[in-house]
């Protein structure tokens, strides 16, 4: 699935915190959402580039890629 194409479900903005914030404010949001929907992540901590996807692996979920925008990243994740 190409990140560009994405239509997110729900979308978590996360731009100006630092770990571990991204990280316990996307693990609230996903278990908000339903099994199989995407959770969009905005943020700006370079450490979200590894925190996400290695969070995704361990708890299940799919991590769909990411997109650098203007000053911020995308993250997209699908729950499990």
């Amino acid at each position: 699935m190409e990140p560009n194409s994405i239509k997110p479900d729900k979308t978590l903005d996360c731009k100006g915190m630092s770990c571990p914030m991204p990280l316990l404010k996307t693990k609230k949001a996903i278990d908000a959402i339903n099994s199989g929907e995407i959770l969009e992540i905005l943020g700006t901590d370079p450490g979200s580039k590894n925190d996400l996807p290695g969070w995704c692996k361990r708890a299940g979920h799919e991590f769909l890629g990411e997109v650098e925008d203007a000053g911020f990243i995308r993250f997209y994740i699908k729950k499990g």
